[in-house]
């Protein structure tokens, strides 16, 4: 749903009661910010329409590669709170950002990596606890992300025990030129997809087709590597259109 995220919740509540999809990623920011009501309205929607979630936690103002204890501290509470709206929503998966490069880094050199697998373990911790599956999703340039391509993720591996999965975002993916590395090396990692769009340059989020990735190879990729679980469309244009797109890919 994150193409409504700039319209009121109640949009897109509307726009779930006419979808035909099954899996639908609700995005716990901004406007859609989850709360107790609004995931008891979900749940009532979800068993109306058989409907299964998974939930994108928090982004904006968030880095779990904080080194300021106060900041560190409020992040996890944060995101502890949309692990638990995702439990309550028998979520099949709560699917959050790896940590950024602060400003101080430069002068402590690894400090930043350390806090983000601290707190990525931190954060897998509590969604076990709370019977939550949790991803952490590839990231694009430009932004100083600490995981973008699948050599991070290959350190982020080597330090950080547990059954983090990952959430391949192919348009991601796609900037940083990293898909077929992706699907290479951790097909049995990736647990959930998303799927949208773009120029190479910028994460648009355009409509599947409408830029430069060639979904029959990513779909043929996906097929050799037996996925067989979501994806998920991110595009926030031509959606529905995306969707039709790919399942006749997927069918071929």
């Amino acid at each position: 749903m994150l193409y409504l995220l700039a319209e009121p919740f109640s949009n897109m509540l509307e726009q779930l009661a006419k979808t035909d999809v099954t899996y639908i990623e609700l995005v716990d920011d901004g406007l859609h910010t989850l709360n107790n009501q609004r995931v008891s309205t979900l749940n009532n929607l979800a068993e109306s329409y058989k409907l299964k979630f998974s939930v994108h936690a928090p982004f904006a103002d968030i880095n779990i590669a904080s080194p300021t204890k106060e900041i560190s501290r409020a992040t996890v509470k944060r995101m502890e709170k949309s692990i638990r709206h995702a439990r309550n929503l028998n979520a099949y998966l709560w699917v959050f950002h790896p940590g950024l490069q602060t400003g101080t880094g430069i002068f402590y050199p690894g400090m930043d990596w350390r806090q983000n697998c601290k707190t990525a373990k931190l954060l897998f911790s509590i969604a076990s606890d709370f019977g939550v599956k949790a991803a952490i999703e590839n990231v694009p340039e430009p932004y100083p992300f600490l995981m973008k391509n699948a050599a991070d993720f290959t350190k982020f591996y080597e330090e950080v025990n547990g059954d983090i999965g990952i959430v391949l975002d192919v348009g991601h993916a796609n900037i940083n030129g990293q898909i077929e590395p992706f699907l290479e090396t951790f097909a049995r990692k990736i647990v959930h997809v998303h799927a949208a769009d773009n120029d190479g340059k910028g994460d648009q989020h355009l409509g599947i087709g409408h830029g430069t990735i060639d979904w029959n190879r990513i779909t043929d990729l996906m097929k050799k590597a037996r996925y067989n679980k979501v994806v998920v469309v991110e595009s926030v244009e031509h959606v529905r259109e995306s969707v039709q797109k790919l399942k006749q890919l997927f069918q071929q």
